[in-house]
């Protein structure tokens, strides 16, 4: 069915379930179908060679455009909100404050950097990003048969947008929601525009305005990716949702997190830099589907 879920890096609780859902979406045919993913540490990389990759932050954090005072500071909010956004014995109510207030410090130091709009390109082309292995395919493959692709990332938006840009895959089926940046007119940042998305609010909550899902109304089957546990609610703006599978990325403290993960996430990917499942379930899925009937909206 997809020879990649024999991959040594795969975990199913219900392997039954996640072969009854593949079959469902492959089914329901290409006009149900849509995919809504994380983009840091999910599409991107999170180590390669012993060496962690950055996220779209991270880009910006270590780049030229940041003072070494500035540098300091950021890394010390990492250190001090890094484990709290991991730990798995705390609860998602418990780290909700601290996410807001990570988030919101970060962009304050950034704001501070006076960080000009026409940087970013060059600061993305000279940072160590690498989107995970098979990321063109994936994106090949959607644009091909014009399945939407949904990042909802509590990244930085300008940034991971110029990411995709560079690889080439930026395509219009591909629809983004971030922490977009606010540049006064002079193209200088001033801060970042509302809402502030972070790890634990990728939900309603923050998608008020929800007209991206409303056109997408027949788009009740879906493929969902992502790396934390609050990247299971992004999926939350989708009405009436018929199918979803969900692939999680553990990249981080694997043993500590293999149980929760589990629970959560239908296929769990320990370790894996490569997006070869993902791929792997879009081919069967896609199949068969090219002469399938497009659902009209009621």
């Amino acid at each position: 069915m997809v020879p990649e879920l024999e991959k040594a890096t795969v975990r199913m609780k219900d392997p039954e379930r996640v072969k009854n859902v593949i079959s469902a979406l492959r089914k329901g045919g290409v006009g149900k179908f849509q995919v809504i993913s994380d983009f840091d540490m999910t599409l991107t990389r999170f180590g390669f060679n012993g060496r962690r990759c950055p996220t779209s932050y991270n880009i910006i954090d270590n780049s030229r455009v940041i003072s070494e005072e500035g540098k300091k500071k950021l890394k010390d909010l990492l250190h001090h909100y890094y484990p709290i956004e991991i730990d798995p014995y705390r609860t998602m109510e418990d780290k909700l404050p601290l996410m807001i207030e990570w988030w919101t410090k970060a962009h304050d130091l950034l704001a501070q950097q006076k960080i000009k709009k026409s940087d970013i390109a060059q600061v993305v082309k000279e940072s160590d990003v690498m989107l995970r292995d098979g990321f063109n395919i994936l994106f090949d493959q959607l644009h091909q048969n014009k399945v939407p692709l949904f990042i909802f990332s509590a990244g930085v938006g300008d940034v991971l947008e110029e990411i995709i840009r560079q690889a080439g895959a930026f395509y219009p089926n591909v629809n983004v929601v971030s922490n977009y940046m606010d540049f006064d007119d002079s193209g200088v940042l001033r801060g970042f525009k509302e809402p502030l998305i972070h790890t634990y609010n990728k939900n309603n909550t923050v998608l008020k305005d929800t007209e991206y899902f409303q056109q997408l109304c027949t788009r009740t089957n879906i493929l969902l990716l992502g790396d934390s546990m609050g990247d299971l609610s992004m999926a939350d703006g989708v009405v009436d949702v018929e199918n979803i599978l969900r692939v999680g990325f553990l990249n981080d403290r694997v043993e500590e997190q293999r149980g929760k993960y589990l629970e959560a996430y239908d296929i769990v990917l320990e370790k894996d830099e490569t997006l070869d499942v993902a791929n792997g379930i879009l081919r069967f899925v896609l199949a068969e589907t090219a002469q399938a009937t497009q659902p009209t909206c009621p």
